[in-house]
């Protein structure tokens, strides 16, 4: 499990601005309650790109607290440092639906899987609300943005401890939030 408590180059969490908001999040001795705060926090702190029209691309954890805004995959990457500051492991999950709900194009959707004691893996989704998209933390029921429903679309159960090579080569290879939704990857397996 300590790898899933790692630092890394995307995964931030000795940024000083990380840490102390890890710290102003946690609740002593109190993981279930920790890890419902950061969710809360990035959820609804952290505005999504798409939703507010910015041009500011985040990847980076700290990029993505700094410029308070982020896609799915961005949210995500501040997410896993939040909790795993806070000593409770955390990873990266995706789903794959359909861009134009017709399932002749897909890309990928990011969100997160934190291992709580009482439920093991439990996938949570940072994405933030907005009319006709509402998650929660909610161990053990599952809230995620998008449900599966288009022939193609899937949600991988697969926890991984560092996002996907192709979501963070896609986030540093754009420079604009319009650019970024038009070159969104995609896998299948």
């Amino acid at each position: 499990m300590h790898e899933f408590l790692r630092s890394t180059e995307l995964i931030d969490w000795h940024d000083p601005e990380i840490r102390a908001l890890a710290q102003r999040l946690a609740v002593h001795d109190r993981p279930y309650e920790t890890a419902a705060r950061c969710f809360d926090w990035v959820r609804d702190e952290i505005s999504h790109s798409f939703d507010v029209e910015t041009q500011l691309v985040s990847c980076t954890a700290s990029d993505t607290l700094r410029n308070r805004t982020g896609i799915c995959y961005a949210k995500s990457h501040l997410l896993a440092p939040l909790l795993r500051a806070n000593g409770i492991p955390a990873a990266f999950g995706y789903q794959r639906l359909s861009i134009d709900d017709a399932g002749t194009a897909f890309c990928l959707h990011g969100f997160n899987y934190v291992h709580l004691a009482d439920h093991g893996w439990h996938p949570i989704d940072p994405r933030g609300n907005r009319a006709g998209i509402e998650t929660r933390f909610d161990p053990p029921n599952v809230s995620l943005a998008f449900n599966t429903r288009v022939p193609g679309e899937k949600t991988f159960t697969t926890v991984f401890m560092e996002p996907l090579d192709c979501v963070v080569q896609c986030l540093r290879s754009q420079r604009t939030v319009e650019a970024l939704r038009n070159g969104l990857p995609d896998a299948e397996a």
